[in-house]
């Protein structure tokens, strides 16, 4: 399997996972790939060499047509990485587009691709019902599961469906909060706590934790997206994990009190007192001030909405309760990568200010 030509599609190219997961696949020598995205074209921070290995392909994943249409011609297709998200106002609306986005890509892809080992789908600890309140922690694979509406639930039980009988195999994976490099995405929290940090100093003020106050003090963890990506990768071409789902997380706990000193720490910030504040609203008018910060430190010139996600930052600082998943099971089937969630905060930060992200 390892020396076999295999030709991954990957559904969702530039968002965080997506994009971690495209760069991870060119660095391997016997894969091909072919990423998908709504706007089509390369993100603007892919690599030559990656440039030279990678097709892009502009699709509406919720136009069945469109989509038929531009899959239909990729019979060399051997696995699909599904990482595509369309956001919505709650729960219930987020169903019908993320599950048809995904119906419409296996129906296009399936009979085009008469090679097809693998479809790969991104989930998260929704799966837990962990968006909706407390709920069991470590989360296991094999727990019960909750009250609907989910999208993740529903696509992989449309996963399971399809995958009877067929040759090809499936696996879910499901990271806690990703963090990685990307622009544009709605789920960044690294970008979330740059920006925000970034902002704070600028306006000569310390670094306030902003999240609910049993939020500062809950137990948490991370997914890097490098890491991430090689267990997709390791999922989706190990037999033995077919048709499983697995955790995938850093392999380490923290809390925001502990953590938080240490990242005003590296922006060179002191650290003030906790503030339950929404960063939507509090936000919301920093526009001029980050123009005004691209001209004064040179930034690159990123606009203002392309590295706020600030609705998330708000939906994880809101965590008054645990939040981590066992990551046992991953690592008793063979995959034992992990990573210092704090040594990952400043390693994206770091990267942030190399690209001009940041100042």
């Amino acid at each position: 399997m390892q020396n076999e030509r295999k030709v991954a599609l990957v559904v969702g190219a530039n968002g965080v996972i997506g994009r971690n997961l495209i760069e991870h696949l060119t660095t391997l020598p016997d894969w091909e790939v072919i990423g998908l995205s709504r706007r089509g074209g390369a993100p603007e921070s892919e690599s030559e060499s990656e440039s030279e290995r990678v097709r892009h392909v502009a699709v509406d994943l919720l136009d069945a047509e469109d989509t038929r249409a531009k899959l239909s011609g990729l019979s060399e297709v051997t696995h699909v990485f599904y990482a595509a998200y369309q956001d919505r106002p709650s729960w219930a609306e987020l169903v019908p587009p993320n599950l048809a986005m995904l119906v419409n890509v296996v129906d296009a892809i399936e009979p085009a691709a008469p090679e097809l080992r693998h479809v790969s789908l991104m989930q998260g600890y929704k799966v837990y019902g962990a968006h909706l309140g407390p709920f069991k922690t470590p989360a296991r694979e094999d727990d019960a599961g909750h009250m609907p509406p989910e999208f993740n639930v529903d696509q992989q039980q449309f996963l399971e469906r399809r995958q009877l009988g067929k040759q090809w195999t499936w696996s879910a994976i499901r990271p806690s909060v990703v963090a990685g490099f990307a622009l544009g995405n709605p789920m960044n929290l690294a970008m979330v706590i740059a920006v925000y940090a970034s902002v704070s100093k600028q306006l000569g003020l310390p670094l306030r934790f902003p999240g609910k106050p049993g939020a500062y003090h809950s137990l948490l963890e991370m997914t890097d997206a490098g890491l991430l990506a090689k267990a997709t990768v390791w999922a989706a071409t190990d037999p033995r994990c077919a048709n499983q789902a697995y955790n995938i997380n850093n392999g380490d706990l923290f809390r925001w009190s502990e953590l938080w000193p240490k990242i005003a720490a590296f922006f060179d910030m002191e650290v003030a007192p906790p503030l339950p504040m929404s960063l939507s609203v509090v936000m919301a008018d920093k526009e001029p001030l980050w123009e005004a910060m691209i001209a004064e430190h040179g930034l690159a010139p990123h606009s203002y909405s392309s590295v706020s996600s600030w609705a998330f930052g708000d939906f994880v600082f809101s965590w008054d309760y645990d939040m981590f998943a066992d990551g046992s099971k991953a690592r008793r089937a063979g995959f034992h990568e992990f990573v210092d969630t704090e040594r990952m905060f400043c390693d994206i930060f770091t990267d942030l200010r190399a690209r001009k992200v940041i100042p």
